[in-house]
């Protein structure tokens, strides 16, 4: 029962993190533009809580915490871009109701170029708040490094075919600089069934060694049963936390949530192009698990409460960093009902000066829909095969 109300409770404050910024970030670009807003949720269903700001904004903490949204005045579709009879239609409604002037308020009637930006706001609020967060514990704690020295290699694994020792330095693959063990660790995890060029170091020698990472199934107490490229190698280097000086911390921040981006990108492709299982792909129950994991090792044989405490708000917040990069990214993706669907009929109005057709409106919104729909179902089975919860039922009745 505490396992279930751990798992529960930090899924739904990371994810409440995560949705909020986002959607505030919609939310300031909207204000920024003179744009009205009706409603700003927490979560959504019936509300629980709710108020009225100053503004006219409606408030409202609602009774399923996992998401959220901003609801603009006159935002009746749920593709938020009407083609050009509606847009004549709410224009006549809204002039005839409230003035002329009152159009200027609404999304809708903002130049295309805004409301992109109120679109792209939402994943770039996820960005700037993983880099905020990255560069305070860049500055208070560091970045874990070990050198990327090998201690050992395993008899018959790939490093050992390869030609790699013990004793050698990894400096470089594929031209890349390596920097640090969990540097080159994080390359190869992505890059199974894929011939990587190392640059080593070797009794003052430099030498080019070619090795294809195998994929390995791994059980992970974080991820649960996951599949990583493996070379076959071992590091028994110490760890030293390399801090970042306060000037550099923000852009020392922004380089690594560049990198976790492109490596979002990269694992996608992979995915996609079916050079990597798809049964690897993590939801909902994904994010639950590993959010209730990270708490438990947070708090697991810590001295005190205080200890406990800042051990699981930090771990928390790093989670929250990571998982938000995520959601940036996803968003983006050209999918109608995402903001990066949103950008994409903007582009098609800026260039073809007219918004698509409701018909095509309402066909994109549908596809996007069952897609996404259909995503969150084959991730969730893929979650609830890794954390074996099928092998758990079956058991029950054999």
């Amino acid at each position: 029962m505490t396992d279930v109300l751990i798992f529960v409770l930090s899924t739904v404050f990371v994810l409440s993190v995560v949705v909020t910024v986002h959607e505030l970030g919609h939310y300031w670009a909207a204000r920024a533009c003179g744009v009205s807003i009706d409603c700003f949720s927490i979560g959504f269903g019936a509300a629980l809580i709710s108020w009225r700001d100053k503004h006219g904004v409606e408030w409202r903490i609602a009774s399923i915490p996992l998401g959220g949204y901003v609801r603009f005045s006159g935002d009746e579709n749920a593709a938020s871009v009407p083609d050009q009879n509606d847009l004549d239609a709410m224009r006549r409604s809204i002039a005839e109701r409230e003035g002329e002037a009152a159009l200027s308020r609404y999304l809708h009637f903002k130049p295309v170029w805004q409301r992109a930006i109120i679109a792209v706001a939402g994943p770039v609020a996820n960005f700037v708040l993983a880099i905020l967060i990255m560069a305070v514990f860049m500055v208070m704690m560091g970045t874990p490094q070990r050198a990327a020295t090998i201690s050992g290699v395993v008899p018959g694994g790939v490093a050992e075919a390869a030609g790699f020792q013990k004793g050698d330095l990894v400096t470089a693959a594929d031209g890349r600089k390596i920097t640090s063990f969990q540097d080159l660790q994080g390359y190869v995890s992505l890059r199974a069934r894929m011939p990587i060029d190392f640059t080593v170091q070797r009794g003052g020698q430099e030498l080019h060694l070619t090795a294809t990472p195998r994929l390995v199934e791994v059980n992970d107490k974080i991820s649960g049963r996951m599949k990583t490229g493996m070379l076959g190698i071992e590091n028994g280097g110490v760890t030293q936390f390399k801090r970042s000086t306060v000037l550099m911390a923000i852009p020392d921040a922004t380089v690594e949530v560049w990198r976790m981006i492109k490596t979002i990108g990269f694992y996608l492709g992979r995915l996609v192009t079916g050079q990597l299982p798809a049964d690897q792909v993590s939801g909902l129950i994904g994010i639950g698990h590993t959010a209730g994991a990270v708490t438990k090792a947070s708090a697991h044989n810590a001295p005190d409460v205080g200890t406990m405490v800042f051990r699981v708000f930090v771990s928390s917040m790093l989670l929250i960093a990571s998982l938000s990069v995520s959601i940036g990214f996803m968003n983006l993706l050209p999918i109608p009902v995402l903001d990066g669907g949103h950008l994409l009929m903007y582009a098609y109005e800026a260039i073809a000066k007219r918004p698509l057709r409701a018909e095509v409106q309402a066909a994109g919104f549908r596809a996007g829909l069952a897609f996404i729909l259909c995503f969150m179902l084959f991730a969730a089975w893929n979650d609830l095969n890794r954390y074996d919860v099928f092998k758990f039922i079956g058991g029950l009745f054999t």
